[in-house]
């Protein structure tokens, strides 16, 4: 026993000296002088690279770092490396750049506008390396012509990039053109728009950029996992001209090619996968890579959803979600002789599901050339707003879990009794019930012999009126009514339990949530079998008493004539409810008047356009302006 545990302690001490090694600091408020020890930290990570070998950490503390142009590491023809990595870590001794834990250290390169250069905010020509939980804001184009400036350029080997935020710059959040075995990890590249520049619309603005160089060896193996890009003024995610495949998997992208404010920008492709340009005779590998695009989700994106962008030959697209983009999947490939589009050939499409594509569900896509069957627009299943749980865009920018990981919510996941449930293909990934479902959200239903006809919540003062309409009912041994204040992060709680019956007729349920305290709540019902089997209902939102900040829903959504706007103020107020359509063009003022809250059908007849599409509602007070987007079919 006694020479276990000192073979176990030895080991311990063996495994702390290899992952972690010596620790320096890094502080907003620190001096390149220092030790860099926690009470003498250095100020600049470029500062702290000097001093790592493999195996060391270096920890970021929380704060604003404004970088001016005196902190520029070096000057490459035409670029200026702010910080710039060239030290490697090893395999088993990373060199880790981590924020400190529960901090938060944003860059902000607002004034770094050095005349004539693009400029790189990181550098990373090092491998094994690991930089973690650090935003970077503001980065600067000054050149007028055709050009590009970028928040992180990856050119090593076996790097992780993990919960990065870039944004709110004129600069490509991540791009990659040399190097493999790379992982770029629950990161988020949004409001990126290049306005300086050629057309100044922002045409080389990807939220993420794969494009492994074509002097690269073993360039492979690079992955982007659980990743976000959103208002990028391009392109979600491009790996145009790679000459070695990458992956896309668990990745959302959304809203690109426009602004903000939904002012048309660049292309708009959420995944532009492939292709090597419109040139006659393009430089193109001898073997053309096949990528591979899984569980990922696109959401109104100016141009597709999911573009193969011409690309010589096949990818493989799995299990992905596509919601109102222009066209939800475009395969278009380009002929072997690189001289005319064709439609795509090579394509492998299982699985996949889209909802209300602005143009079309798919196009190019020769299904004699592609193993292109089991997806939605190609099996006997119907796809409407009802097979989802929600289709609130809002759910989209929700907070990340704390492990980093994509949000966990409602939005697109499939409700119980779904025709879109376990109507997939086995492609040798996990999945619940007798087959994968549709769409790139597995669920985990058991799918009861109960059918709820309708749910609806009313408040009445300060209790909640809960009403339900069942038919059908075998073995229904009751239904737990949960309630959350949070549809964003549930903590969904049990506040009453009301017996079932064993009927085939209609029957009707109440229950009432007594004496709520003021606040926006959510409602849901959870139908439990007799065997332990349940499943739960669609959710439910009322507001409860006045309210301490401004909110507007509309619901049901996608948004028909009969849908109601709601909206509450902390106090009485001026209000202007405008709707406004994708293109920024005022479409109606539903309401001017003083109030403290109100609601608004949409009708047909007065106020809501008969095009389907993105609206946004735009509630103005005395010195409050929210936002509100919703889809029409």
């Amino acid at each position: 026993m006694k020479l276990k545990s000192l073979l176990f302690a030895l080991g311990l001490i063996a495994f702390s000296t290899t992952v972690w090694g010596k620790i320096y600091y890094v502080a907003s408020t620190g001096v390149n002088t220092n030790t860099g020890t926690i009470s003498a930290p250095f100020l600049t990570i470029q500062r702290a690279q000097d001093a790592v070998v493999a195996g060391d950490t270096v920890y970021i503390r929380g704060g604003n770092y404004v970088m001016t142009e005196s902190l520029i590491a070096t000057y490459s023809s035409i670029w200026a490396y702010v910080t710039y990595l060239t030290k490697s870590g090893t395999s088993g001794k990373r060199i880790n750049y981590w924020a400190f834990p529960g901090e938060t250290p944003v860059f902000d390169y607002t004034a770094i506008k050095p005349a004539g250069y693009r400029i790189n905010a990181f550098q990373v020509n090092a491998s094994w390396v690991h930089i973690k939980g650090i935003e970077v804001v503001g980065v600067q184009v000054t050149i007028l012509t055709h050009t590009q400036s970028e928040c992180f350029e990856n050119n090593g080997s076996n790097n992780i990039y993990e919960m990065l935020k870039m944004h709110d710059g004129m600069a490509i959040g991540f791009y990659l053109v040399r190097g493999g075995n790379n992982l770029i990890l629950n990161c988020d590249a949004y409001n990126n728009w290049d306005n300086v520049s050629e057309t100044k619309k922002g045409s080389n603005v990807d939220g993420f950029g794969c494009h492994q160089n074509k002097d690269g060896i073993g360039y492979t193996n690079n992955v982007f996992r659980g990743c976000r890009a959103w208002f990028n003024s391009d392109d979600g995610y491009d790996c145009i001209n790679a000459f070695e495949a990458t992956t896309f998997e668990n990745c959302w992208a959304f809203y690109n090619g426009y602004s903000a404010t939904f002012a048309s920008l660049g292309d708009g492709n959420g995944f532009k996968v492939g292709g090597y340009g419109v040139s006659a005779t393009p430089s193109v590998p001898t073997v053309i890579p096949r990528n591979t695009i899984r569980f990922c989700l696109a959401v109104r994106n100016k141009a597709n959803g999911f573009y193969a962008n011409h690309h010589l030959g096949g990818n493989d697209w799995y299990n992905n979600s596509a919601f109102t983009n222009a066209v939800n999947y475009n395969m278009l490939s380009r002929s072997a002789d690189y001289l005319s589009d064709v439609s795509g050939y090579g394509h492998n499409l299982k699985n996949n599901l889209g909802l209300s594509p602005r143009s079309s569900e798919y196009s190019s896509i020769n299904f004699t050339l592609c193993n292109a069957d089991s997806n939605a627009f190609n099996l006997p299943v119907t796809v409407s707003s009802a097979d989802f749980l929600s289709i609130d865009q809002a759910l989209l920018t929700a907070p990340r879990q704390a492990d980093g990981s994509l949000p966990s919510n409602y939005f697109m996941k499939l409700v119980s009794g779904s025709d879109l449930i376990d109507k997939g293909l086995n492609l040798g990934f996990t999945y619940y019930g007798t087959a994968p479902d549709l769409g790139c959200f597995e669920s985990n239903y058991t799918l009861l012999p109960v059918s709820l006809l309708s749910f609806t919540a009313a408040t009445s003062n300060n209790n909640v009126l809960l009403n339900w309409q069942v038919q059908n009912q075998v073995q229904n041994q009751g239904w737990q009514i949960e309630r959350t204040e949070n549809i964003t992060t549930p903590n969904w709680q049990t506040i009453g339990v009301v017996a079932g019956a064993n009927a085939t007729a209609i029957t009707n349920y109440n229950f009432t949530d007594a004496n709520v305290a003021t606040g926006k709540y959510y409602y849901r019902l959870k139908q439990i079998d007799i065997d332990g089997s349940f499943a739960y209902s669609s959710v439910q939102q009322v507001i409860v008493g006045s309210v301490s900040r401004v909110d507007v829903s509309v619901y049901p959504v996608p948004a028909t004539s009969g849908s109601t706007v709601s909206y509450y103020l902390p106090e009485a107020t001026n209000v202007q409810l405008q709707l406004y359509n994708a293109s920024g063009k005022l479409v109606n003022t539903l309401v001017n008047a003083t109030q403290t809250a109100g609601t608004h059908t949409l009708s047909l007849s007065n106020t809501l356009p008969a095009n389907a599409g993105v609206y946004l509602l735009v509630l103005h007070t005395n010195n409050t302006t929210v936002n509100k987007l919703f889809t029409k079919n």
